[in-house]
């Protein structure tokens, strides 16, 4: 079953064409909440917002690969909208240039549906003005996309991994159902949540061997996908799996970025200098490495 979700998300998957002008970078599991003692996405915040406005300024092309807004712990996306109301606007710009692409996961999963997804994410109440603006109005989110490289037949699946997962992709309501009523509360113990792959690591190993199973099984389909938190960056001569981390590792986030059909890990994260002051950097942890090396 699992094998075949795979391959229905690839199937179904949007095409994007890039070449060598292209310019993209990749996040996912941001789990953006509403800023109380349960949004891991709040630590990391000010290193998420410069680094993206950062890509914008620089014509990058967003993809967020799932788990984007943390819907399970939160029924009020209103709340989550006003905790990080600079990140949403941000998201907005790059919208309006069209150089923004969502993949929903499985804490975003109800934003699959068009209706619900811009009854969401469609528009929002100014406060200042007491009027209703655009947000992401016409923004269409998507289980897969397809990267397809000029020059090659080959092609990069963009997914956010739980396809992988029975328990949060077919059994997503349950689970969903569970974190709310019941690891929630627990979190302010230290108990962390057993399904979660970010959280167990024999549930992570178990995602990744599905994932790496149906990649060999369709002529080493190169693959970069999220929900494990875990980053992976391959040698050519390997499965090309690539993951590109997530936005609530302590003090850092990482990410995946297509330049020049080249490809990296990178993680931005912050440091101290002898003056006390704080700097946001970025680190390249991997790469770059020619696409053509796991396309080829």
């Amino acid at each position: 079953m699992i094998q075949q979700i795979i391959s229905n998300s690839y199937k179904n998957a949007k095409r994007i064409s890039i070449d060598c002008d292209s310019k993209l970078i990749f996040f996912s599991d941001c789990h953006r909440g509403n800023n109380s003692y349960t949004d891991d996405f709040s630590h990391n915040g000010n290193i998420y917002f410069h680094a993206l406005r950062t890509y914008y300024e620089n014509e990058y092309t967003y993809i967020e690969l799932g788990d984007g807004i943390e819907l399970w712990e939160n029924h009020d996306f209103k709340e989550i909208f006003e905790a990080h109301q600079n990140v949403f606007m941000l998201l907005r710009e790059f919208h309006l240039k069209n150089r923004l692409h969502i993949i929903w996961g499985n804490h975003d999963m109800i934003l699959r549906k068009d209706k619900k997804a811009q009854k969401l994410l469609g528009s929002y109440f100014d406060r200042i003005t007491s009027t209703t603006k655009d947000l992401l109005s016409g923004l269409t989110l998507d289980e897969g996309i397809i990267l397809e490289v000029e020059g090659f037949k080959r092609n990069i699946l963009l997914i956010h991994g739980h396809q992988a997962d029975f328990f949060n992709y077919i059994l997503w309501k349950w689970s969903r159902f569970l974190v709310r009523i019941l690891w929630k509360p627990l979190q302010i113990l230290g108990i962390k949540d057993p399904t979660s792959p970010a959280k167990n690591f024999k549930e992570l190993l178990r995602v990744e061997r599905k994932l790496k199973k149906w990649i060999l099984a369709n002529n080493n389909q190169m693959v970069i996908a999220g929900h494990t938190h875990r980053p992976r960056f391959p040698n050519p001569n390997e499965l090309p799996y690539f993951n590109d981390g997530s936005c609530v590792h302590p003090r850092s986030i990482t990410g995946i970025e297509i330049v020049n059909l080249e490809i990296s890990l990178i993680k931005w994260h912050t440091i101290s200098h002898k003056d006390g002051t704080l700097q946001i950097v970025k680190t390249v942890l991997e790469g770059p490495r020619d696409i053509a090396e796991y396309l080829a």
